[in-house]
């Protein structure tokens, strides 16, 4: 019995990877969040789709699993990497009951690398990646992530930096960033990645604090050391060149 857990990547299908796109094509069924399963569904017309809308994670698992324990190779799909925010830790906790079925995590390409592409290379060198959905960690333990990695000067990007709820949630953590490292920091913000509306912009820390953003944005706060180049954020390593 086989079940894969699968990152599609950002958006649009060619970022899937070719190893995925093995995958999903050998799989009988897909499953996955509805939103996710509308966008490959003309790439699969054969396959079996299942989806469930979001916040029933667990059910989406339960679902691929049933069908594994049918006799099905089955997939279930993430945005992006699976094992960055993605289904493949929760498909391992809700299969613990079932160690017949044997569980593969098929890498994707996540938002921090595909957003960091087209902001430059803000994540040239070490960086923290923090969500601020409050959904299933606490907002005390988000504020100290994000205290701890701005104090330690490292690169930040934020994932689900806002939603209906919470439309303040990136001012607010720009704030906090703002207590420890300076307002004219490089920030990128990049929407709907991989896909026909995607955009990016360079702007500062502080900028960040007015800009309205959504679910499909991903930002990135450089640290001390991270410079505007060609307009790009670039984030320098350490190397040295001679000028010439």
């Amino acid at each position: 019995m086989k079940l894969f857990v699968v990152g599609l990547g950002p958006g649009g299908a060619e970022q899937i990877t070719p190893r995925a796109m093995a995958v999903l094509n050998q799989c009988d069924v897909i499953a996955g969040y509805t939103v996710y399963i509308d966008l490959i569904r003309e790439l699969f017309p054969g396959k079996r789709l299942l989806d469930t809308p979001m916040k029933q994670e667990e059910k989406r698992c339960r679902l691929a699993i049933e069908e594994a324990l049918s006799g099905n190779t089955v997939a279930l799909v993430s945005s992006g990497d699976a094992g960055v925010y993605g289904m493949a830790g929760i498909m391992y906790e809700t299969a613990r009951e079932f160690p017949e079925i044997e569980i593969e995590v098929v890498a994707g390409i996540t938002a921090a690398c595909s957003g960091g592409a087209l902001l430059g290379a803000p994540l040239s060198h070490d960086f923290a990646v923090i969500s601020l959905s409050d959904l299933l960690t606490p907002w005390e333990k988000i504020e100290a992530r994000l205290q701890a990695a701005a104090q330690a000067d490292f690169v930040i990007c934020l994932y689900n930096p806002a939603s209906k709820k919470r439309s303040d949630y990136l001012a607010r953590a720009s704030e906090i960033i703002m207590r420890f490292q300076s307002g004219d920091l490089p920030a990128g913000i990049v929407r709907n990645i991989g896909r026909e509306d995607e955009s990016w912009q360079v702007t500062t820390l502080a900028a960040l604090r007015e800009i309205p953003v959504d679910m499909f944005t991903t930002v990135m706060i450089g640290n001390s050391q991270t410079r505007i180049i060609r307009g790009k954020m670039v984030t320098p390593r350490g190397y040295r060149y001679e000028e010439t």
